[in-house]
């Protein structure tokens, strides 16, 4: 039996890099269903045209609640039901160090970072909660190894940290009828991009290939399809016994930093 047989999932930034291969496995896992949320209306279309019915899409803001509950809707008004929340949809900071800063990005970099990355993922479990309390079902987020590790600029860092403090705090509000957990991958190649407010609007939505096979302890270039397993366990009921808790797919990433010290 697949883990995630009769699952209905609602999971945000599906439209590329992790968000989509998570898709793509909760599928071959044998979900129910899947409402794909994401900010590019052309990401949504291509997932649908390759799933079909067996995915619903909704074009929206993770910052604005009213497309959450309306994800939370389809959900419902299509399958009957919703199991699992996965917040994944994020931005970087570009790397931006504090003495670069000005004004703009100090005011809007900081809140455009901070509104996906944390506020984000506290609106998205704010929208879940009454359809998974109904059911015990549980919320999986795309943590970072930024969420414990320096590497990154201090923005993207700090709403990492948030991030982890969040999925922890929620973890024990909303026991015992939710589960929260998270997933914190190491660098991978994706298009995830840097926020308009703090990158050229031209450079904003690049590719990055972060670390590279020599950047870990495995000596292996992480990919999008490395991590999917974590979310599969996590929002399985063969982890019913963790919340509170992040797997770290991170290539041995914080073992080397431990090392180091």
């Amino acid at each position: 039996m697949n883990w995630l047989e009769d699952k209905v999932v609602f999971i945000t930034g599906a439209g590329e890099g992790i968000g989509k291969v998570v898709v793509n496995r909760f599928l071959n896992e044998g979900v129910a269903g899947i409402v794909a949320f994401d900010l590019i209306d052309d990401r949504l279309a291509e997932l649908q045209s390759t799933y079909g019915d067996r995915i619903e899409t909704v074009c929206g803001d993770v910052r604005n609640l009213k497309d959450n509950e309306k994800a939370v809707e389809l959900a419902v008004s299509k399958f009957g039901k919703l199991d699992v929340f996965v917040g994944n949809a994020g931005v970087r900071d570009g790397r931006k160090r504090l003495e670069d800063m000005g004004e703009k990005e100090l005011h809007q970099g900081f809140d455009d970072v901070f509104g996906i990355n944390v506020k984000g993922y506290m609106i998205g479990a704010a929208a879940v909660r009454e359809e998974l309390v109904k059911i015990r079902g549980c919320i999986v987020l795309t943590l970072s190894t930024s969420s414990f590790y320096v590497g990154s600029g201090p923005i993207y860092t700090a709403s990492k940290h948030a991030a982890l403090g969040l999925m922890r705090a929620l973890a024990h509000e909303l026991a015992p009828d939710i589960r929260v957990n998270g997933v914190a991958p190491s660098g991978t190649p994706t298009s995830f991009s840097d926020a308009d407010s703090l990158v050229e609007p031209d450079s904003a939505r690049t590719a990055i290939r972060t670390g590279g096979p020599n950047s870990n302890i495995l000596h292996r270039q992480t990919e999008p399809e490395d991590h999917a397993a974590a979310y599969v366990l996590l929002a399985s009921d063969q982890s019913a016994v963790m919340t509170g808790s992040v797997i770290n797919s991170d290539a041995g990433r914080g073992v080397s930093v431990a090392s180091q010290r």
